[in-house]
């Protein structure tokens, strides 16, 4: 029968140091000079093998995004923005094109409720040797009202979430970076974090290759409903189009002089 779960190590989990909650615990990766198994380097960023490869069957690295533990991708420099979902892409996009791994996973997890242990900005690139993510995604995840486009890059508010309610999803073509991919994303962060309807405090970025575009979904996180959890149903709310108007209200539509 063909595996159909990711396999967890307990014993490595229980050795992974949490700073969301516990805050005595020592930043791992604001001490560089201690760092190891690293794969690239491009200043402040650092993509490295993950000390705690939780996951069986699969190869793990960590991107580490700066060397300031404090920030957040919303508040990057343009440069800084441009540099860091350049080098994330290309990472990635090489290990795919080894043919070593049947898949090969980018996100990013920033705060408490969203999966992750370190508070320190940071991704992860994993590679999957036996499963395909690719089976769980469906293209109508990415259907939305559109909020901006621009270089041949689009923002979009999702009409069909994967996990229900709110979910940004920004795309490109894969043959080449277009800035306004990596501002987009900024911006949609930057919407969830300061001007979301409910207080938001953590969100996730999950990437996909798809039909020979890059794509990115930004999903603000909070308690997952239980509608999803026991039966997998999606719910969509029914302030999408007041969403969409307020995103391009906040950061798109020029005053007038």
């Amino acid at each position: 029968m063909e595996n159909k779960h990711l396999h967890f190590n307990t014993a490595i989990g229980v050795k992974k140091p949490e700073n969301y909650r516990n805050k005595q615990t020592a930043c791992p990766f604001c001490e560089r000079e201690k760092l190891t198994g690293l794969l690239a380097v491009d200043g402040p960023i650092i993509l490295l093998k993950n000390k705690y490869p939780v996951l069986e069957n699969a190869y793990q690295t960590v991107l580490i995004e700066t060397d300031d533990c404090h920030a957040e991708l919303s508040t990057y420099s343009t440069e800084h923005l441009h540099r860091l979902i350049q080098f994330g892409i290309r990472h990635w996009l090489d290990m795919e094109q080894t043919g070593q791994y049947r898949s090969v996973l980018f996100f990013k997890n920033h705060g408490p409720l969203s999966g992750g242990t370190i508070a320190h900005p940071h991704m992860q690139i994993v590679g999957l040797n036996d499963l395909d993510y690719m089976e769980h995604v469906l293209p109508e995840m990415f259907d939305g009202i559109l909020i901006a486009e621009d270089e041949g890059t689009a923002l979009t508010l999702s009409t069909k979430p994967k996990v229900g309610f709110y979910e940004f999803n920004i795309w490109m073509k894969d043959d080449g970076y277009q800035p306004k991919f990596a501002e987009y994303l900024q911006t949609a962060v930057h919407y969830i974090l300061n001007h979301f309807p409910f207080k938001a405090t953590s969100y996730n970025v999950f990437f996909y290759h798809l039909n020979k575009r890059i794509y990115a979904k930004i999903v603000p996180r909070f308690v997952t409903t239980p509608l999803y959890i026991g039966y997998g149903l999606p719910q969509v709310p029914n302030n999408l189009n007041w969403m969409a108007e307020e995103v391009e209200k906040l950061y798109f539509k020029k005053e007038v002089v």
